[in-house]
């Protein structure tokens, strides 16, 4: 298989040079493995790296009988615990041995569940841990001549690499079923699989719609409090993304409701049953599915930077506000090679006065709109959004 240098890849390098642990977290399958592998064997350490995956009986077995003694023997060595979440009464134990002996990059961990959803990690390691987000694969890491097949199937190392759309198709099935079958109870919860699947999919439904979980919860069921518990689970395995309301001081009726997006384009469409370019074409979802797409990769370019969307009541609507400090700029995302913007953008403008504001379209070079708006590429506006607030 294909490997891609990750855009990550510089800050692990930092933290592993400055916190006794890194963690890298992100939804299974997105590459954590393969990038912390070629960590340790790049680092000038890496013949002495030990990998264990936590979810492999013979490396679990060594950690079974007498885990503090057996961690202790590679106090000398870098030690990488794959699936941490498997084993999370492990947290304590290093950070009693960091203590013992504080060592940048002494213990490199990954997991397929956030920081909330390990909430000991975040307890017994504070100050000791440092957190990274891997997500899928992004434009600039696959390069702008795929950017059609990396929106199609989406960024998952084996979706994206797979010999033909069909056999991608096929790999998202089997993740889903996976997730839902084996992870989600993995990590504590318990939600029959075909309940969480529907729940899914009604979020794949109303991807990049405003959150109703009085709705949802009606559809499904289930309470309004259950719906949201749902929304929790998916959102901390990196399944969903929340995007709150941006509440600027102006004098107008804002929607504060978050919109909820499914983070990878390929999981969207296989969740809808649309199984190839030719079929996203004509969909319905083809510009909600765009819009997610994007906000993904410059999730990815500017991972320090505040989210969220803007509308009121009126009919001003901004798709994506992005603040960094007291920096903020915006982003309309229109998935047509000749976009058109509505009068709702030009009053989102006047409410906002971002420093500048890009419409993120299927168009071939940036042109102006304005001398404060661009309408460009996507990944000319990703770059752009990085020099500005990265």
């Amino acid at each position: 298989m294909l490997y891609f240098t990750r855009s990550l890849q510089a800050r692990l390098e930092d933290h592993l040079s400055y916190f006794p642990v890194t963690a890298i977290l992100g939804p299974r399958q997105c590459g954590k493995t393969t990038l912390a592998k070629q960590i340790l064997t790049k680092n000038s350490r890496g013949s002495d790296a030990v990998y264990l995956d936590l979810e492999r009986p013979s490396d679990l077995a060594k950690l079974s009988a007498d885990p503090e003694g057996y961690l202790r023997s590679l106090e000398d060595r870098r030690v990488c615990l794959d699936e941490i979440q498997r084993v999370p009464d492990l947290f304590p134990l290093l950070r009693s041995l960091c203590d013992e002996m504080e060592r940048p990059g002494r213990f490199l961990v990954l997991g397929s569940a956030s920081p909330e959803l390990l909430r000991q990690s975040s307890e017994t390691l504070a100050g000791r841990i440092g957190y990274l987000e891997l997500g899928a694969l992004t434009l600039e890491e696959t390069g702008t001549n795929t950017q059609d097949r990396l929106w199609v199937r989406g960024g998952f190392p084996r979706s994206f690499l797979a010999p033909d759309d069909a056999l991608s198709h096929t790999w998202r099935e089997n993740f889903i079923q996976t997730f839902l079958e084996r992870d989600i109870p993995q990590l504590g919860i318990r939600v029959p699989s075909m309940t969480m699947r529907h729940f899914w999919e009604m979020c794949a439904h109303v991807h990049g719609g405003l959150w109703n979980h009085t709705k949802l919860g009606d559809s499904l069921g289930v309470t309004s409090k259950t719906a949201s518990h749902y929304l929790a689970i998916l959102e901390s395995a990196y399944i969903l993304r929340r995007l709150g309301s941006h509440t600027p001081n102006v004098k107008k009726r804002l929607v504060k409701s978050p919109r909820v997006y499914v983070r990878d384009s390929g999981l969207l469409h296989c969740l809808l049953r649309i199984p190839d370019g030719e079929a996203l074409s004509g969909h319905p979802v083809r510009g909600a599915s765009w819009e997610g797409f994007g906000i993904e990769q410059i999730a990815a370019a500017v991972p320090d930077a505040d989210l969220s969307f803007y509308r009121t009541s009126g009919g001003a609507e901004m798709d994506l506000v992005i603040q960094r400090g007291g920096r903020l700029v915006t982003v309309e995302f229109k998935a047509s090679a000749s976009p058109r913007v509505t009068r709702g953008f030009w009053h989102a403008l006047e409410d906002l006065n971002p420093e500048h504001t890009w419409v993120a379209a299927r168009v071939p070079d940036p042109y102006p709109l304005t001398d404060r708006v661009t309408v460009g590429p996507l990944q000319t506006v990703v770059e752009q959004v990085r020099n500005m607030l990265g």
